[in-house]
């Protein structure tokens, strides 16, 4: 058996094809870039067209089909970005754009107040009351005048789309802030500052549940109609997985469109949680896991936004320029071109570069937007380790850090004396999806 496994990014959609041991069979990988609608107006807008995404899905799943990568397709696994949320009408078609992550609009009613307890709020949700989680968004959008019958995120619209029926999974669900991790139900103060009934948010997904295509995709796909689809992973927690950073002992540094630190530990369902530091956030990997860390807006899009802007020459060349150049000397850089991630609330427009002058060549402030990063991953690496008590090696990956060696030279020298390795697999959401879909197809007896 086949693992068909996709990824739901921000800045593309991707799907390839893994053996029954989450090896990728060759060649079997279909990809579409995507563009975020970007306010032109500095607003912080960020948004997608989801009908435009779910054709961009379906062209990779056509390519792979004809290339014949879908036969003996039995399972098919999703990674998927965290946070989004989709206002939707009665019939389920898209009243607006897919409000993502990297938006920075959202804001409170002037009149709201948050949760009553704003730590154990943190302790029970893993999240704040922050612009970035539907407790914040979902009332925004109805002070825009829509009068939405359901919200959802981006990839339950389309994967219900594609099965008809698609409950969000735990792990999707935590991203929303809104879940309880603890009993894996949503938290009802979540839900009343939110202003929502729970059938105006998704149905969860039962721990045994598995999707079919509806008729008519099982008729463009027919290689795909008996295979079964598994609830969507967390693209953080699924590239935790992927990177080999399964447990407390080792933390993945992730950079793709943006950038994240994260450590898995184990949270069986009922059980009590380990204590959660408030600069911290976590959510579910799945019912039996949870990832804990910290994400930036920066990360990816900062790499092509500078080597863009400042017209620096690609690959071999770039490091060339770079080789001369000494991590964290000269130029110093807040990366945070795109604001802040939770728990901060700087807007987009917050990066700044210091210790400029005119001999400063753009190479050198590259380098220093790029150590920026670096050093922000460090804070909040050594607060991660502050709730195992003990130090952890690290696991570098994503396709930023394997398109730049100098990149990952400072981070290595920035995060020593910890051992530091890299993975280079620019796919590690979709081995991690394809992964986590096996053990839980698994019989109990072989799962983790």
């Amino acid at each position: 058996m086949n693992v068909l496994a996709l990824d739901l990014g921000t800045s593309s959609v991707r799907a390839m094809v893994f053996d029954d041991s989450a090896r990728a069979r060759p060649d079997a990988l279909a990809r579409r870039g995507f563009d975020l609608s970007i306010a032109a107006d500095d607003s912080g807008g960020a948004t997608l067209d989801a009908d435009e995404y779910l054709a961009a899905l379906c062209a990779c799943l056509d390519e792979l089909a004809k290339a014949g990568h879908l036969d003996d397709i039995g399972l098919v696994a999703a990674s998927a970005q965290w946070h989004s949320v989709l206002p939707v009408d009665a019939g389920g078609r898209p009243l607006g754009p897919v409000v993502t992550w990297l938006d920075t609009r959202p804001a409170p009613p002037e009149d709201a107040t948050g949760p009553l307890d704003p730590e154990a709020f943190h302790q029970r949700t893993g999240a704040w009351w922050h612009r970035f989680y539907w407790t914040v968004k979902l009332p925004w959008l109805r002070d825009l005048g829509l009068r939405p019958a359901r919200y959802t995120g981006l990839v339950e619209y389309i994967l219900g789309e594609l099965l008809g029926e698609a409950p969000m999974s735990v792990s999707q669900a935590s991203g929303t802030g809104m879940l309880d991790l603890s009993t894996m139900e949503w938290d009802p103060e979540a839900l009343e500052i939110a202003g929502v009934a729970t059938g105006q948010v998704p149905s969860l997904a039962a721990p045994d549940w598995h999707g079919r295509l509806r008729p008519d995709y099982a008729r463009r796909w027919p290689q795909l109609a008996r295979a079964l689809w598994s609830p969507a992973v967390g693209d953080g927690a699924a590239s935790n997985i992927g990177s080999g950073c399964v447990d407390e002992t080792r933390a993945a540094v992730t950079v793709g469109t943006s950038a994240a630190v994260r450590l898995v530990q184990p949270a069986p369902g009922g059980a009590a949680l380990p204590p959660l530091p408030h600069r911290l956030w976590r959510y579910r990997v799945d019912d039996a896991r949870v990832v804990t860390g910290a994400a930036y807006s920066a990360g990816g899009n900062l790499f092509a936004w500078a080597r863009r802007e400042l017209r620096l020459p690609e690959g071999p060349a770039l490091e060339e320029t770079l080789a001369g150049i000494a991590p964290f000397a000269g130029v110093r850089a807040d990366p945070r071109l795109g604001g802040d991630r939770p728990p901060g609330t700087a807007p987009a427009g917050s990066g700044e570069l210091r210790h400029i002058g005119f001999g400063t060549t753009a190479t050198e402030m590259f380098a220093g937007m790029m150590a920026g990063v670096c050093t922000m991953v460090l804070g909040d690496l050594e607060v991660i380790e502050s709730t195992v008590d003990h130090r952890v090696a690290v696991t570098l990956g994503g396709g930023a850090i394997a398109a730049s060696p100098w990149w990952r030279r400072a981070f290595e020298l920035c995060l020593a004396p910890r051992q530091v390795d890299h993975v280079d697999d620019p796919e590690v959401g979709c081995t991690g999806a394809a992964l986590v879909a096996l053990e839980r197809a698994a019989p109990p007896a072989r799962r983790p």
